[in-house]
C-alpha cells in the first residue's frame, strides 16, 4: 500500500513540476519602467520616431517608456553594444535602422542583425541638399564643380557606416566625383553643420529635411530615388533623372525602429507586438507619419527581421564592392544577395 501511494506521489509530481516550471518562467511584464536606447542622436529621424511610437506604447503597457541616446562608434555600434549588454529581459530596448546592419562590416559590431527581434516603423527617401549660400542650384551644378575639383566640397551624412553615408558613396560612384566626407554622430549634427557652413553637402531623408527645407535652410537638390517625390506642394526632382547610371548603385531604403534582444522571453515579445500593433494604427502615429513625410511600415518579429537579414547583406556587399568595408562581410557568415 505504501508504495501505491508513493509511486502516485511520484507521478503527481512528474505531472505537476513542468507546470509549476512554466509558470515560474512566465514572470509578468512589464512590472517597471522600460528604457529605449536609440543608437542615434537627439533630433534624428530615428530618435523622434522612437519618440513617438513609444509614447503611444506606454499607454498600452502601463509603464513609462523612456528614451535616451548614445551615439557615437562606427554604424552606431555604441548604443547597440550598450542595450545589448543588459538582460533578455524586455525592459531595455534598442532604438536602430537600417544604418546599424553595416556595423559588422565595418569593425564595430561582432554579432549578426539576428540577436535581435526588430519591429520597423518606417522610412523616408533621402534628398542632396546644400547650403543657401553655395552656388549649387541643380545636381548637375554641384557635379560638374565636384569634378573641376575632387575633394574640394565638404560633405555630410551622417556617422561612418550609415544609410546616408552609403548614399553619398553610391552617389560619388554614380556621377565619377569625390566629395570631402565629414563624419558627424547623426542627421540632426549633419543637418546642423550644413545650415551653418560646415560643410557644403548634406545627405539625410527628406523627412529630417523637410522643415530645414520648407524654411529655406537648406536648398534641396534631388532625391536619392527614382521618381520625383512631393514636399508639401513642392516637387524634389530625381538624381537620376540628371545621372541614369546611379540606377546601378541606388536605391538603398531606410527602415527606422526597434529592437529587443532575440533571447527575451516570448511572452515579452508579445506583449510588445501587441503594443507596437495597436501604436501603429493609432492617430497620432498615423498623423506624424503623414506630416513628416514618413511611409510606415509596421512590421515585426520574423517578417521585420527578414527585411533586416536582407538589408544586412546587400548593405555589407556594397560597402565592399565600394571599397568602403573594413570587414569582409563573408567572414562574417553574410551570404551575398
Amino acid at each position: 500500500m505504501k508504495k501505491m501511494i508513493v509511486s502516485v506521489l511520484i507521478v503527481s509530481m512528474v505531472m505537476i513540476l513542468p507546470l509549476f516550471a512554466q509558470g515560474q518562467g512566465e514572470v509578468a511584464y512589464p512590472e517597471r519602467d522600460i528604457t529605449t536606447v536609440v543608437v542615434w542622436g537627439a533630433g534624428g529621424g530615428t530618435d523622434v520616431c522612437n519618440r513617438v511610437v513609444m509614447a503611444e506604447m506606454s499607454k498600452e503597457l502601463g509603464v513609462n517608456v523612456n528614451v535616451v541616446n548614445k551615439t557615437g562608434g562606427v554604424s552606431g555600434s555604441i548604443g547597440m553594444l550598450d542595450a545589448f549588454s543588459k538582460k533578455a529581459d524586455g525592459y531595455t530596448l534598442c532604438g536602430l535602422s537600417e544604418s546599424n546592419v553595416t556595423a559588422g562590416v565595418m569593425g564595430g559590431w561582432e554579432n549578426r542583425m539576428d540577436v535581435w527581434d526588430i519591429f520597423i516603423i518606417g522610412g523616408s527617401p533621402d534628398v542632396i541638399s546644400v547650403t543657401p549660400d553655395t552656388p549649387y542650384q541643380t545636381i548637375e551644378d554641384l557635379v560638374a564643380a565636384a569634378k573641376a575639383n575632387p575633394q574640394s566640397i565638404k560633405a555630410a551624412a551622417g556617422g561612418a557606416g550609415s544609410i546616408h553615408h552609403l548614399n553619398l558613396l553610391a552617389f560619388e560612384q554614380g556621377t565619377e566625383i569625390e566629395f570631402n566626407f565629414i563624419p558627424y554622430p547623426g542627421s540632426a549634427p549633419s543637418q546642423n553643420a550644413a545650415m551653418t557652413g560646415e560643410v557644403d553637402v548634406v545627405i539625410t531623408s527628406v523627412a529630417e529635411q523637410a522643415q530645414l527645407i520648407m524654411a529655406g535652410k537648406l536648398r534641396p537638390l534631388g532625391v536619392l530615388v527614382e521618381d520625383a517625390f512631393d514636399l508639401d506642394g513642392t516637387t524634389l526632382v530625381s538624381t537620376f533623372d540628371a545621372f541614369p547610371a546611379l540606377s546601378n548603385y541606388l536605391p538603398l531604403s531606410q527602415a527606422i525602429g526597434f529592437a529587443v534582444k532575440a533571447e527575451a522571453p516570448q511572452n515579452v515579445k508579445d506583449t510588445l507586438y501587441a503594443a507596437f500593433d495597436k501604436a501603429m494604427q493609432s492617430e497620432a502615429v498615423k498623423e506624424f507619419g503623414k506630416k513628416n513625410f514618413y511611409v510606415l511600415s509596421g512590421k515585426r518579429g520574423p517578417e521585420a527581421n527578414a527585411i533586416f537579414k536582407n538589408l544586412e547583406a546587400v548593405f555589407g556587399y556594397t560597402l565592399k564592392d565600394l571599397g568602403s568595408a573594413t570587414v569582409d562581410p563573408e567572414t562574417l557568415g553574410i551570404e551575398r544577395p
